[in-house]
């Protein structure tokens, strides 16, 4: 059985803890799409972990966790990850990289950086992980697939093919150092030796472990609104963040994804430019930052002050309906014990006409957030276990939530510990 493990909104939803718990009961775990450029931040037995590349459920040791082909993979973070792991205490994973994921280069890096400070004000608010260069690359077709590593003719010729190309912009578009073949041939040599123990057939294995009747999560990085197709183009990551995509980026039929658990956060968070119509600023917002998720909200790879807003049922819906969701997980509710009313945004007023449909980008500049502000349960609810001993407030307050997705909320997580889960 196969279950996807994906994000309503702009990612930063908890996903990471929701798929944690869930590799409990599960055998292999796909990381399908995006790369290092944002992190799934989990607490268990072992500590608090800030993961980018290694699926979430790395941490058992009865689970395989694979890199898809869909995957962005930086092999020098990934090599780094897997070490720091294995220091904190947690079993040498059994880990499986697909022949067919394409690896961000150094360069990619690179033009990201030297792109954005091109673009100045009007930048994208990268995270200047390579993964605009990388995917532009891979749809070019000059990327490199890691198969591609145990040819040394294709390597070598492709390598001169690149760096042609590369230095043309390198030159007269950022005048930046030019690249140099035989440094980018000695980096793949190098990413060879640290992947090779790991390379597989990924499609090929996980069709044999469904046959075999193996449970199989997919996790999903980012959120439906940093979508390219739909979300809030164009400030939006460079491949799909939606379940539809789990099946092409891990190499399984569409009708195998059975579950979708689609997660939402009991408030808006974002990081990076884009539209976010349920935002607030000044105090307010640095009140609900500091009380927010189990650091606060700052990114898990950036460090840097995440965007927040309230919950903002418009956008919620819509990620719920594009993912595909059978059910929802509701997380990070316990961050909001502090507030004695809570606003929800439960309309966009665009033009003077309010709706609840979540419009394109060009409309979505335009919206101001109709919102209803509901009674705060003002408490710690960490450590209940069971929904009916949460305050009367708090569960109106998920029911509101519920009754305004149209979709199941199954999960309620109210702290970032493995355990602290609620079940519906």
């Amino acid at each position: 059985m196969v279950k996807a493990v994906v994000g309503a909104n702009w990612g930063d939803e908890g996903k990471g803890k929701i798929t944690d718990m869930l590799a409990e009961h599960a055998d292999i775990i796909v990381r399908f799409q995006g790369g290092a450029n944002a992190g799934h931040t989990i607490v268990n037995n072992y500590g608090r972990f800030a993961l980018h590349t290694l699926p979430s459920g790395v941490f058992y040791d009865h689970t395989t966790s694979v890199i898809g082909n869909g995957v962005a993979l930086d092999i020098s973070k990934l090599f780094n990850e897997i070490q720091e792991v294995i220091k904190g205490g947690v079993p040498k994973p059994k880990i499986l990289i697909s022949d067919r994921a394409q690896i961000v280069m150094p360069y990619h890096i690179l033009f990201d950086t030297y792109e954005e400070e091109r673009l100045g004000k009007a930048s994208f608010g990268s995270t200047k992980s390579g993964i605009a260069p990388f995917y532009s690359d891979k749809y070019s077709k000059i990327g490199f697939q890691v198969s591609e590593l145990f040819d040394e003719d294709i390597l070598k010729d492709k390598v001169e093919m690149v760096c042609e190309k590369k230095n043309v912009l390198l030159e007269h578009l950022y005048h930046k150092p030019l690249l140099k073949p035989e440094e980018i041939l000695n980096t793949l040599h190098e990413y060879k030796e640290m992947i090779e123990p790991y390379v597989a057939d990924v499609s090929s294995f996980l069709d044999k472990a469904l046959k075999e009747d193996k449970t199989v999560l997919l996790e999903g990085q980012l959120g439906t609104l940093k979508d390219p197709d739909h979300g809030i183009y164009p400030m939006v990551t460079s491949s799909s963040t939606l379940a539809a995509f789990g099946a092409i980026g891990a190499g399984l039929p569409p009708y195998e994804i059975k579950e979708v658990i689609t997660v939402v956060k009991a408030y808006s968070s974002a990081v990076g430019a884009g539209e976010f119509v349920s935002e607030i600023f000044g105090d307010e917002a640095e009140m609900l930052r500091k009380n927010g998720g189990d650091k606060g909200e700052y990114g898990a790879t950036t460090g840097r002050p995440r965007r927040v807003g309230w919950f903002d049922c418009v956008a919620s819906k819509y990620g719920c309906r594009m993912q595909g969701a059978t059910k929802v997980a509701f997380t990070v509710l316990d961050a909001l014990g502090y507030l004695d009313e809570i606003p929800v945004c439960v309309g966009y007023e665009i033009d003077g006409e309010v709706t609840t449909q979540f419009p394109v980008t060009s409309k979505l500049s335009k919206a101001k957030p109709v919102l209803k502000t509901l009674p705060g349960w003002k408490c710690d609810i960490r450590g209940i276990r069971e929904f009916d001993k949460l305050p009367e407030n708090c569960r109106k307050y998920v029911e509101f939530v519920e009754d305004q997705l149209g979709f199941k909320i199954a999960m309620v997580s109210n702290g970032p510990g493995r355990d602290e889960i609620i079940f519906r």
